[in-house]
């Protein structure tokens, strides 16, 4: 992620950071310098994105303020925030005190606006529904890799309900234009293979249709964990669904304010687990366990076949490594936000591993699997890459530079393989700020 692919931003007002202040002054290139003993650490990382993201959106389409303690403030975060202000809410952000909106019951305050969402995918998939309750028109666009990711199952799944929705330029690719108008409800089949945001998008904007809304997903739905957590935030919320067997059905109801905290990133907290499997040390995360909604803690499960040993406690996790990783063979579909992190580590297993069923993350903030190949190429791997997945054999690791793509887990998956080998540099590692804008200073805390 570039400064110069970003719209320039003066700051939301109410709001105490903006983009610039997120992405700070970051090196083209930052090398990574190793651990000399393995880690034994205490590691807090901020708030979930997921969830950030979904309170903050359905705080906004509740029935009054709500306050939202512990959020990410982050790119993705700053861009909803950004949208939200330009739509008429009342949006109050601060570090220390966490963010208030002043929902208005499914009503979207102005008119005629023009929105950008950076390359945060929640946002470009999240608003368009929550838009088609307003009186419009609204024009939803991002930077160019954002006009490449897909968004047409959205688009149809939204035109059966009833909503005015096109596309600005081609066909089936942001810019959308929204008409307004409101939704109808009724039934609409939703395609989950290339992103369960679609489905995530629908429901939370589904219950201020004027009718019942059933939502049929239609084949396979990847990162269903993704989807549970918006039925949880919902829930929260005061809007309960129905679900059976990939069938979702919201009533007419109304969202109602309230005070909400937002637990641990599970994602981010991934590479510091990763970094103890690869030393073979110690790393606890605290105020994330057991009662977490986020899919990715089963990250714990692959590392504990990999060897390490996992306490997991209702509100923390701590990760041990061994002496030596084994290699693993994993569906990571569920989980796919932590798959570059798997990547990363697996150079330093006793056998090959084998990343499968990730075919979605190719139309990710990158490639994801072609990129994760050719860097783990770079540094002297071998790979194999197939449509939904990649092995990786095991072997020594060549000092290079690690290119990121602009994507933000490239960087801090390739960052963990930095602490375990000399010689690795990661290019643009401002990107984190995407979602974890102090990640390297956190990882130096590992020292």
């Amino acid at each position: 992620m570039s400064g110069a692919s970003m719209r320039p931003v003066t700051g939301v007002p109410g709001v105490d950071f903006s983009v610039e202040d997120v992405r700070g002054d970051f090196p083209d290139e930052l090398e990574i310098t190793p651990l000399e003993r393995p880690v034994d650490a205490t590691v807090r990382v901020p708030g979930s994105k997921s969830v950030t993201n979904r309170a903050l959106l359905v705080a906004a389409l509740a029935d009054g303020p709500s306050t939202i303690h512990n959020p990410l403030m982050s790119d993705d975060s700053y861009w909803l925030m950004d949208a939200l202000v330009r739509l008429g809410f009342s949006v109050r952000a601060d570090h220390a005190g966490g963010i208030t909106i002043r929902g208005q019951k499914g009503i979207i305050p102005e008119r005629d606006v023009d929105l950008f969402v950076g390359n945060a995918g929640t946002v470009a998939r999240f608003l368009p529904p929550a838009l088609a309750l307003g009186e419009g028109p609204y024009r939803v666009d991002g930077v160019p890799r954002m006009r490449e990711r897909p968004v047409e199952d959205l688009v149809e799944a939204m035109r059966r309900l009833g909503a005015g929705v096109g596309y600005a330029g081609e066909e089936g690719r942001f810019p959308l234009i929204l008409g307004g108008g409101g939704l109808r409800g009724g039934a609409a089949k939703v395609r989950g293979s290339k992103s369960s945001q679609f489905l995530s998008g629908l429901l939370m904007a589904a219950s201020y249709a004027a009718e019942e809304v059933v939502l049929e997903v239609e084949g396979d739905l990847v990162s269903r964990p993704y989807v549970g957590i918006t039925l949880e935030v919902m829930r929260e919320f005061g809007v309960e669904v129905g679900e059976d067997y990939g069938r979702f059905v919201v009533s007419p109801g109304s969202y109602k304010a309230r005070d909400y905290a937002i637990e641990p990133d599970a994602s981010g907290a991934s590479y510091f687990m990763a970094a103890a499997a690869v030393t073979g040390g110690r790393v606890e995360i605290p105020d994330l366990g057991a009662g977490s909604m986020q899919g990715d803690m089963r990250f714990t499960e692959v590392l504990e076949e990999m060897g390490c040993d996992v306490l997991m406690h209702a509100d923390s996790v701590a990760v041990r490594g061994p002496e030596r990783l084994r290699g693993v063979e994993v569906d990571m579909n569920p989980f796919s936000d932590t798959m570059m992190t798997l990547a990363a580590i697996a150079p330093f297993a006793t056998g090959p591993t084998t990343i499968k069923n990730v075919e979605h993350t190719r139309h990710q903030e990158t490639d994801r699997i072609s990129a994760v190949v050719t860097e783990l190429t770079r540094l002297g791997i071998r790979v194999e890459e197939w449509r939904d997945g990649l092995r990786i054999e095991p072997g020594p690791v060549h000092p290079a530079l690690v290119r990121t793509y602009g994507d933000h887990r490239m960087a801090m998956a390739f960052a963990v393989t930095g602490l375990a080998t000399p010689g690795i540099r990661i290019q643009d590692p401002g990107c984190v700020t995407k979602t974890f804008p102090d990640y390297f200073k956190r990882l130096g805390t590992l020292r």
